[in-house]
């Protein structure tokens, strides 16, 4: 994007704001490549910011290695769309989020686009709900911002040590071959994060990266060393 444009983007921002902002902490009905998402108040709007649709769109591209069954598990899930598109791929999905307003929603969205049968939502912290198991494919779209979050809609942004803790347990329940795709922001501490990927002794590498002017995102994979 050359110099005029990015001006012109930058310029049109504030009014792109308070359109999107209308539909941040009400109950909404957001579409998404087939897909209808409802959003309640204390979820975050995975279109309106979207992290959750670039995601969404890396998992529902994955290519699957085999015929094989394939098990995914979509780590702070929110509204759910991460784990609509991988089980819209054939994937069984475990769903996991703390806050219990998004285990109801994904829930309702399971259901609502009749993918009930293959999401299994949980409420819990991090690892906690699956303890034991492993996954083909992991995703993570984390709170990018350290601090105390004030209320429930705030977690998705901000957190203490999450980031690091989910790294430390990433390696035993990723499978043989399998891949975790984490979405991180230049906004964040995406160096440190990076970095706490490595020290778990895993392979990391760029996946996607998806430039808005006002935010780079980038989707990272880790991989145990020496998987395809």
């Amino acid at each position: 994007m050359n110099v005029l444009l990015r001006a012109i983007h930058r310029a049109s921002l504030p009014m792109l704001r308070a359109v999107l902002m209308r539909r941040v902490r009400r109950l909404v009905l957001e579409r998404w490549d087939g897909l209808r998402i409802l959003v309640l108040p204390d979820v975050l709007n995975p279109v309106v910011f979207r992290s959750g649709i670039l995601l969404a769109e890396a998992l529902a591209a994955l290519p699957r290695r085999d015929a094989a069954p394939s098990r995914a598990l979509d780590m702070g899930t929110g509204s759910g769309i991460g784990a609509l598109a991988l089980a819209r791929a054939g994937r069984s999905v475990v769903a996991v989020d703390l806050n219990p307003e998004a285990v109801r929603c994904a829930r309702i969205n399971a259901l609502l686009n009749k993918l009930e049968d293959r999401i299994d939502v949980r409420e819990g912290n991090l690892f906690e709900p699956v303890a034991g198991e492993r996954f083909d494919v992991i995703a993570f779209n984390p709170p990018f911002f350290e601090g105390t979050p004030s209320d429930l809609h705030d977690a998705a942004w901000r957190s203490t040590g999450v980031f690091e803790r989910f790294a430390a347990e990433l390696p035993r329940h990723l499978a043989p071959g399998g891949i975790a795709l984490v979405l991180l922001s230049n906004h964040g501490a995406e160096e440190k994060q990076c970095a706490a990927l490595r020290a778990a002794g895993l392979e990391v590498s760029v996946h996607a990266r998806r430039d808005y002017v006002s935010e780079v995102l980038t989707i990272w994979a880790a991989r145990h060393p020496g998987a395809p």
